[in-house]
Order: structure tokens, then sequence, then C-alpha cells
């Protein structure tokens, strides 16, 4: 069939300002639409081969961004606004956003620039490089989606010697009277019901899970997972089973269904993994977020609406609440404040490739092919599942923080860079530590685990071949290996580390011989990461 070459949807008029909005600010309420004269300026919109291949984005990612982005772009006309839009396959496409900003103030000859604080360093960089060659002074407004400003951030963090998420978190609650009494103090008499909520489920697994819905692609959708496979045919995992909101009204849809159907239990169980089921409890809703098409406020107030109306319980309710105003704030605090530079630290060395499998999901560990392999089929996997499967393998194993953030950036729908690059630096793979500290500046410890903890919290060992009980030999865990091995290579710095005492108390109590087969075991399996499998047999 004979291809239809495409032209940039522009405009043939004076432009006084060009807006520039991004894939992931997709807020309807965005003060850079509010400020906006609909008869003279204009809002430029992109999709643009250089944000789906470096790192490789996951063919879901690469269609939700997408196909929110032209659906936003409906709305915004569909509201009067003068939208320039340049499609994947438009024919004077440059491919590269700072290509086509410089393209449209050639074309245009705006008299201004404006655009919101993007979340992504290395755009910034570019947007600030393309005003500077314009000779334009920009207008550069604060992303209101987000209840803490950066500067607020700064100022919290200011004088303090360590940044901790309970105190970042605790100081929210206070300051936006979210779920506190009139006296300040926390509701439900304590802070955190952290320790409630680490339950793993009975040997029947989970009971009470809602049914499975599909929410079936719409035309702007379906042409978009076409484009993407026409166009971008590089791209890894599958887009057959695409579900994801694309739009305000499917995100508002998706947040009633999870305070309805799943908040009740999420708290309890929001550490618990088993297969077959890649969403519980969860709610669903990070993609929705990150794009801004739902508010954080929004989801907290249904939230707590929930809990005033005995449909949810306090657990569950303040473990959902923690996880918006005090962790996905606190993560963006860090990025801004540690600045350029941070996604590439790499406190403990680690130097090994991106196993094949992490590609592939081909491996004899059951709990790192079904967690990979979810990954793959929808670009989804829980926090668990990132932190305690693919992310503790790659911190035992010393994979090179670098290539993991990319990994995790581009295969995971809901990645962007301000959230992805201290979750992985940070939390998975404690590689943020500044020099001197034996802390990493996200968290004070790495969260490192054996093969027991993944036994404890899943049903992935009793279909595996390995035995999560068994340090060495042809049936122990790589898991088992890996963990001692990494705390032994990692002991001098470790034992400054008080939350780290019970480990190396532990580590301690391992005979010498055993010891040495435990590292010559880890040393087989790291030396296997290049290959085109984890299998170890």
């Amino acid at each position: 069939m004979k291809r239809t070459h495409k032209r940039t949807q522009t405009v043939a008029k004076p432009t006084g300002t060009l807006a520039i909005v991004l894939g992931d600010q997709l807020n309807r309420d965005a003060e850079i639409l509010r400020r906006l004269d609909r008869e003279r300026d204009v809002v430029l919109m992109m999709e643009v081969r250089a944000e789906s291949l470096a790192p490789r984005s996951h063919r879901q990612r690469t269609a939700l961004f997408l196909s929110a982005m032209r659906h936003f772009a409906k709305e915004l006309r569909a509201r009067g606004f003068c939208v320039r839009y340049v499609e994947l396959d438009d024919e004077a496409n440059t491919q590269t956003l700072a290509g086509e900003i410089d393209r449209a103030i050639e074309e245009l000859s705006p008299r201004a620039l404006a655009w919101t604080e993007p979340g992504d360093i290395r755009v910034r960089i570019d947007l600030n490089a393309c005003a500077e060659r314009a000779n334009l002074k920009p207008t550069v407004l604060p992303d209101g989606h987000f209840l803490t400003s950066i500067e607020t951030f700064a100022d919290w963090a200011k004088g303090r010697r360590r940044l901790r998420m309970e105190d970042f978190y605790r100081w929210q609650r206070r300051r936006l009277e979210v779920l506190v009494e009139e006296n300040g103090q926390p509701r439900g008499e304590q802070w955190n019901f952290d320790a409630n909520n680490r339950r793993p489920f009975g040997k029947r697994g989970p009971e009470g899970l809602p049914p499975k819905r599909r929410r079936q692609p719409d035309a702007i959708t379906q042409s978009v997972l076409a484009l993407v496979e026409r166009e971008l045919p590089e791209l890894p995992g599958q887009s057959e089973n695409f579900d994801w909101p694309v739009t305000r009204r499917q995100a508002l849809l998706a947040l009633r269904q999870f305070i309805r159907n799943r908040l009740s239990s999420f708290g309890r169980y929001q550490d618990a993994m088993w297969s077959g089921e890649p969403t519980l409890f969860h709610s669903l809703l990070s993609t929705s977020l990150n794009l801004k098409l739902l508010g954080p406020s929004e989801c907290v107030d249904a939230a707590v609406d929930a809990l005033d109306a005995g449909e949810a319980p306090i657990e569950s309710v303040e473990g959902f609440v923690r996880q918006i105003i005090g962790w996905r704030e606190f993560v963006r605090g860090i990025y801004w404040l540690e600045g350029p530079g941070y996604r590439d630290r790499n406190a403990l060395g680690a130097d090994r490739p991106l196993p094949h499998a992490y590609w592939t999901g081909q491996s004899d560990m059951n709990c790192l092919a079904t967690a990979v392999g979810e990954v793959l089929d929808r670009g989804y996997g829980h926090h668990i599942q990132r932190l305690m499967v693919t992310g503790n393998f790659a911190l035992l194993a010393g994979v090179e923080p670098r290539a993991v953030n990319d990994w995790y950036l581009g295969m995971f729908v809901d990645g962007v860079d301000w959230v992805t690059a201290p979750n992985v630096v940070g939390m998975a793979l404690h590689a943020d530590a500044r020099p001197g500290s034996t802390e990493g500046v996200l968290g004070s410890k790495p969260y490192a685990a054996s093969g027991r903890y993944i036994d404890r919290m899943s049903n992935y060992c009793r279909s595996c071949r390995f035995d999560p009980k068994k340090r060495i030999g042809p049936e122990a865990c790589p898991f088992n290996a890996l963990y001692w091995d990494f705390l032994s290579r990692n002991r001098t710095p470790f034992r400054a580390n008080p939350r780290m005492a019970l480990a190396m108390k532990n580590l301690d109590r391992i005979p010498v011989e055993e010891l040495d087969e435990i590292r010559r075991l880890a040393r087989t399996i790291r030396q296997r990461l290049s290959a085109d499998d984890l299998r170890t047999t």
C-alpha cells in the first residue's frame, strides 16, 4: 500500500508565544494554558524517535505517550487552542525535541517562548539551548501538578545531615493536613502502618481480586499502536494487550475502580507477589499521575473519603497516601536537589553488564523469569517486583547502575527520569552515596535480600528448580550466593553502617570454607551475565 507522507499540523498566522508542552505534561489545568492568548499563541507538541530510542522504550510505553499526547492535542483544539502537532511519521520531522523546537521557531517566528519546568534534566538543558540559539528569553513556569515545589523541598532539606523519607512524609502530612487530627497528631494514633502492610498471601494465593477488565483501544490508540509497530519495529516488548488510560476521563475511571475494588486490600498485601497476577491490589495509577492526567490531591482525597466512609481500613489508606505525598514527592525533590550527574553515580563500583535475560525473560530463576516476562508483556511490574527481584538481582550481581537505570526508564510504562533515577540509582542499587559516606542519599542501607525473602513473599520458588534455603551446591538459589558474596565484597563500608550490623554479624557466622564456596559460585553467576540468558546448567 502506498504510504502517504504527512506534513506538520501547523498554523498560518503570526505567533505571539510558542508554548512547548511535553509528553508528560498533559495537565488540562496547567498554568501555561491559562496564560495563553488563544488568538495569537501556539502550543507545540512533538513526537520524535529520539525519545523512544535513547534509551530503548517499551512498545507500550511509547504508544502510551503518543496516544495520550494525541488525545490531549485533540482536547486543546476543542477548547480553542492553536496546536502545532508534529507526528512521528511527518516527512519534515527532525526526530529530536531540539530539532523540532528549532524548526518551529524558524517557521513561526514567535516573539516569546514558554514552557513548564520539565521533569528531566537533559530536556531542561535542551530547551534552554533552543531558547539561547533563538535569542529568546523563555518564560519557565513551575510544575503546579506537584504538592511540593523544587524550592520548598530544598528549603526542607537545608541543614539536615540526612534526608529521610519518613521525616519528609510526616512533615508533609502536617503541612498538607492529610490524615492528621486537629492537634497535629496522626489519625489512627501512628504515622506509619508499614508493619501491617507486609503480609504474604496464604497457600491458596490472593483472594477477592476484582475481575479483570480490558479497556479496548479507541481509533486514536489503535492508529498509534500500528504506527509504533511500523515505524519503531526495533523496540522491545509487545503491544497486543495495551489497555492503559490515555485520557483524563479514563484516568478518573481507573482511580474510581481502584478505590472501589482494590484499595481495601492494597495495604496489607502491597509487598506480596504471586505468579500470574501482575497487578494484584495495586492502583495502576502511576502512568496517569506521571503523564499529569491525574493530580496527586484528587487521588489522596479519594482514598481519605473511602476511609471516612468505612470502605477501606486505615493501613491501606495510609500506605497509599504515603506513596503519593511521601515517596513520590520525596524522590522528585532528591532528583532536583542532587542535580546533573546523579543518575551516573556508582558508589559501590558495580561494573557488570545488564544480563541479556532482562530483555528476553529467559532464566532458570522463576522469580526473575516471571518479573521480567510481565514487564515484556505489559511494560509493568509492581514496586516489590522492581525493588526485590529485578533491582535486587542487579544490586547483588554488581550490574553497572547506568545500564540498569536505562532499562527501568525505557521498559516501564510509567518511566520518567525524575522518578526512575532516584528509585533505581538510590533505592534499588544503593549507588548514590556521596564520597566518604557509608549511607546513600536516598536510603541509609542497601535493599539487599536473599532468596528467602522472595520465598516468603511469593509463590515463585514453588515452581523453581532452585532451593531458596540452600546457599551452595547445584540446587542453591543464585540469590543466596550473590547476597552473601555482596556482603563479603562490601564488608569494609558496610561495617561502618549501623543499619547493616545484623547482616554483617550473620555473615561472620558463615564458616570460612562455606564462604569460599559461596564466593566461587557467585563469581560463576556473575561471569554468566553477558551470556544469552541466566541459565546455570
